[in-house]
């Protein structure tokens, strides 16, 4: 059997260094055929082009948004990307703090879900959606330096925007409304239980206990996992993600 093949590179992500790496069959066969497709669909249409890119937590869709854009600049005969993130309209943390939702018929912080729809000003990200067709925007960005929203930190003006987040297409109101925005769409979709494995292990990584992090996984991430595999709306090509990390195109 051959050996994997690895395409490797610097960036940051979130404010951060990582060293990032996707298999080389997987660059050539699903990447690479993706960006030529948006190509194609940005000359055909003359204008800025907006492509959603959604998936459920755990598939590390900033980074793969960040190396697709990254690939389009160096890569001959493809028009530019520029990748940007939902996450950047959470609502700030002190508004967080000051606001609750009711929930399993009691009253909690926002702050205790936070990254679930509704801690997500879903109205600004369709307005600055609808402007960036349009013209170049400021957008905002969530650092994970700060964990907490930074305003107007990226300049939004390549002729396509990679738009990554995890309910860009949910189909609940008011985010279903976003869908039109789009030219374009991709949907990531992964088994819950490897995604809950995943998500403890980040969280571990990030300094919890085993125990710390399935409970933290039990009260906010698992939900949003099964919120998106419950609700995922349709997309315009649907990929899996695999048990070793991987994609393939469903």
């Amino acid at each position: 059997m051959r050996e994997k093949e690895w395409r490797t590179c610097a960036m940051t992500v979130n404010g951060l260094p990582q060293r990032v790496r996707y298999r080389t069959d997987t660059v050539e066969h699903l990447f690479l055929p993706l960006l030529r497709r948006l190509t194609e669909l940005q000359r055909r249409s003359g204008r800025r082009c907006i492509v959603f890119l959604a998936a459920p937590p755990a598939t590390g869709k900033t980074t793969l948004a960040q190396f697709l854009a990254q690939l389009s600049r160096t890569e001959a005969g493809l028009t530019p990307v520029q990748a940007l993130g939902m996450d950047g309209f959470h609502y700030p943390n002190r508004c967080l703090a000051a606001h609750t939702i009711r929930q399993g018929g009691e009253e909690i912080p926002l702050k205790s879900i936070k990254g679930a729809p509704e801690t997500f000003d879903a109205a600004a990200l369709a307005e600055k959606l609808a402007a960036a067709k349009v013209g170049a925007v400021q957008f905002p960005v969530y650092d994970r330096r700060i964990h907490d929203v930074v305003p107007n930190a990226v300049t939004a003006d390549a002729p396509i925007l990679l738009v990554e987040g995890n309910w860009l297409l949910l189909d609940e109101e008011p985010w279903s409304g976003l869908r039109p925005l789009a030219d374009y769409a991709v949907r990531i979709d992964a088994p819950a239980a490897f995604l809950r494995a995943r998500l403890i292990a980040r969280k571990v990584q990030g300094g919890l206990s085993e125990a710390e992090a399935t409970a933290f996984c039990e009260a906010s991430d698992a939900r949003n996992v099964e919120r998106f595999a419950a609700h995922a709306g349709a997309a315009d090509e649907i990929w899996r993600m695999t048990a070793d990390g991987d994609f393939v195109r469903v």
